[in-house]
């Protein structure tokens, strides 16, 4: 073989192996490029559910704010809105949601009764409130106007808000409580209550947190449903005999007529 074949099969050679290394070069490059693109996706992914998880929970803690209770909150942890005077001899509990049919029911049946009795001293009423048609139906009217409620019990006004916001309560499904702009307009039914500090403590959800502590006492009570009424104790909603002249009866009885 000549010399010039020689050199050029050697030249060949060398051509295809540098192909080859330039080859190898840039499958390495590929490689590389899709395993950091495949890193990125991942890291991509992980932070978005990462924020994810994050703003949920935000919206979980953000749901309910701080507790703060309204101005006189009476019982364990605060949680009792209290009317009548303290030394009266019965005490009636009442656990009730401001969307509830039954509960209007109860308070259109029971309310002269009960203002007869605590205007009288003979009876104190502790109010407690709960939110379990929001739970049920879905919404949150009941946590609303609970809320609105706490807010008038703020200004000293919370016996005469309570009776309107059962007197216009709206049907189980429509969640009308819901709407801050309700709320307000039933507030001017009662004297000296629509005030800029009012709607502010409605609009914000001031007691929201503590509407939320007082719901979870109620779950954790046990109770059949709303109403739940105590007389000292004693389920007296659940006795069919009970009647608000009954009950009248039952509280002069032990308060000495």
């Amino acid at each position: 073989m000549s010399e010039k074949n020689r050199e050029g099969k050697r030249t060949a050679r060398e051509r295809l192996a540098a192909e080859r290394q330039k080859q190898k070069s840039a499958d390495k490059r590929r490689r590389a490029l899709v395993v950091g693109a495949s890193v990125v996706g991942v890291l991509g992914v992980a932070a978005a559910i990462g924020v994810v998880a994050a703003n949920a929970g935000k919206d979980k803690e953000g749901a309910s704010g701080p507790v703060v209770g309204p101005s006189g909150a009476q019982g364990k942890n605060g949680l009792v809105i209290p009317v009548g005077k303290d030394g009266a001899k019965s005490t009636l509990t009442v656990w009730e949601d401001f969307r509830c049919p039954a509960c209007k029911s109860f308070e259109d049946a029971y309310r002269s009764t009960i203002h007869e009795l605590t205007d009288a001293g003979k009876l104190k009423v502790e109010y407690r409130l709960a939110t379990l048609i929001d739970g049920n139906m879905g919404g949150s009217g009941s946590r609303n106007a609970a809320n609105a409620a706490a807010c008038a019990q703020d200004t000293g006004r919370f016996p005469k808000y309570h009776d309107v916001l059962y007197q216009n309560q709206p049907p189980e499904t429509e969640d009308a409580f819901a709407k801050d702009d309700k709320l307000v307009e039933l507030a001017r039914k009662v004297d000296g209550l629509d005030t800029p500090a009012f709607r502010r403590c409605v609009q914000d959800g001031t007691h929201n947190g503590w509407v939320v502590k007082s719901n979870e006492a109620f779950q954790k009570g046990r109770f059949g449903g709303t109403p739940t009424v105590l007389l000292d104790g004693r389920n007296i909603y659940q006795d069919r005999s009970m009647t608000p002249a009954k009950l009248k009866q039952m509280v002069e009885a032990k308060s000495g007529g």
